[in-house]
């Protein structure tokens, strides 16, 4: 394992325990075997490390993003859901201290936007595969994508605040069955049948009943 990884190892463990407002790059540093010096040979500042922490030791959705076109519509959605109600339940205890200091919030949602990432980056992707599988006709033409997108993102925000709130960092993860209920659901909206009897990947039929 290289000097980055294990920097990145040291990093999301020291802020999933004390969350990114307390961890110092110092410490990390330090907890990794490394000087701070090292550190930033591999991260311009701490606002770069926190988002590498993000995508490659917790990836929520954008990391695993389906490809138009495969499986079915609604397994795909699954899969999208699984994946941001994993995320956001791990992330909640490195970002929540933020909420609470206005200037520090500040300070990283601008630092987030010059590395192009943020919370609504992965509302986003999800529409965006939505929105080419509406080309391919899986997708009803007429569904509201960016709602569906903001819905299934909202939703799984929202389900993984509840079970942190519960149990805390050591709270059980969200089951399957909510990804794909979730899934199901949406697929209504979407104009795509749930069940897919023909096979077809969820693709829309167009011709007369």
């Amino acid at each position: 394992m290289g000097t980055r990884d294990q920097i990145l190892d040291a990093a999301a463990e020291i802020m999933r325990n004390r969350g990114v407002v307390e961890a110092t790059t110092k410490e990390i540093a330090k907890a990794a075997g490394y000087s701070e010096a090292a550190l930033y040979k591999h991260f311009s500042d701490k606002e770069e490390l926190i988002l590498n922490v993000l995508q490659h030791r917790m990836p929520g959705p954008a990391a695993t993003r389906p490809d138009p076109g495969s499986a079915t519509v609604e397994a795909n959605l699954a899969a999208l859901a699984r994946a941001a109600l994993t995320f956001y339940q791990q992330s909640l205890p490195l970002l929540g201290g933020l909420l609470a200091q206005p200037k520090r919030m500040a300070a990283h949602r601008d630092s987030m936007r010059r590395y192009g990432a943020g919370p609504g980056h992965a509302i986003a992707g999800i529409a965006a595969y939505l929105r080419a599988e509406r080309q391919l006709g899986r997708v009803d033409q007429e569904a509201d994508v960016d709602t569906a997108a903001a819905l299934l993102d909202g939703t799984c925000f929202h389900q993984a605040f509840l079970r942190y709130y519960e149990g805390g960092p050591e709270a059980t993860a969200a089951p399957d069955e909510l990804a794909d209920s979730l899934a199901e659901t949406l697929m209504r909206g979407l104009g795509s049948s749930a069940s897919d009897p023909d096979g077809r990947g969820g693709e829309i039929s167009h011709s007369a009943p």
